[in-house]
């Protein structure tokens, strides 16, 4: 079984209160929030300029951001464990942004969003269930269950103008797993270490990016960023750095099946800016989507 710093056990086995769940739960979808506005600024960014600039921008933004939470939050013990354990976090973080920007980048956004979205929830909750011995409640497994089907629906594009299907699915199957070690590996921190495993993450995830810098994009030729663009990826860094911090502190007060699948609701926030800022209207199949992302909401913070 995977274990927190110096072999303590996990809590994930333990009961908790109402009022932690209710906090978790609160904590895990504004992780969704602000990882959804992230993706949707670095999405932007990333047809832009080149998404290889843009991942490591972001993550030298989010160091910042990291480190300053971290000088905030108070930290009774952090041990080595721990920190490994949010370098870990990192390299997935790392290795998610490179191949989900590159997917976006090319114009494949209605196949590697949802792929990477079904594929960052499918890994966590199946190691959190065999592994960590998280326990759903009934209620809890049947947000689960819908929630697959409805992440996949909402996040699906109403443009399937894209010609490299495999490649796309490739992007999106490495950004899922990157995003599942990321939640995976951020849980299993333990509680007093504070934010410093996010902090160290950022440092894992830029080391991880930067041998990819060294290689040749492999789609379209975009300028280096720099000037505003710069800003802008450092700064949307900062807020999925932010949005992991409300993860892991979700993680400390809900199940992490519960936090990881609340906080992977990101792909429904780009829909609803488009819904109500873009006046964009909705598929048939997002708006199934929507309605089952609603739905797991309400059974996964139903009380037991």
């Amino acid at each position: 079984m995977l274990c927190r710093g110096r072999g303590v056990p996990r809590r994930s086995g333990r009961t908790r209160r109402g009022g932690e769940r209710v906090t978790g739960a609160f904590l895990a979808l504004a992780s969704a929030l602000a990882y959804g506005v992230a993706d949707v600024v670095g999405g932007l960014l990333s047809r832009r300029v080149d998404y290889r600039a843009v991942a490591l921008l972001g993550q030298v933004g989010g160091l910042v951001c990291a480190v300053v939470a971290a000088l905030f939050v108070p930290a009774d013990r952090v041990h080595v464990a721990d920190l490994g354990w949010g370098a870990l976090s990192g390299a997935g973080t790392g290795l998610a942004m490179v191949f989900l920007y590159r997917g976006l980048s090319r114009g494949d956004m209605s196949v590697v969003v949802p792929v990477s979205a079904v594929g960052g929830v499918a890994l966590p909750v199946v190691v959190g269930v065999a592994l960590l011995g998280d326990r759903p409640s009934l209620p809890a497994w049947a947000g689960i269950v819908v929630v697959l089907p409805a992440l996949w629906l909402v996040s699906r594009s109403r443009s399937d103008e894209h010609g490299r299907v495999r490649a796309a699915i490739g992007n999106g199957l490495v950004a899922g797993a990157g995003i599942g070690i990321q939640y995976l590996a951020l849980a299993q921190a333990d509680d007093g270490s504070g934010i410093w495993p996010v902090a160290v993450g950022r440092v894992a995830a830029v080391l991880t990016i930067l041998p990819i810098m060294r290689t040749r994009p492999g789609g379209p030729e975009r300028r280096s960023s720099s000037g505003m663009p710069a800003f802008w990826s450092a700064a949307n860094g900062g807020l999925a750095a932010a949005a992991l911090v409300c993860y892991l502190l979700a993680t400390r007060e809900q199940l992490v099946v519960v936090a990881v699948v609340l906080s992977s609701l990101y792909p429904v926030v780009p829909v609803l800016l488009g819904v109500t800022a873009l006046r964009e209207r909705l598929s048939a199949a997002q708006a199934a989507g929507l309605v089952g992302a609603a739905a797991s909401v309400l059974l996964l913070t139903a009380p037991i």
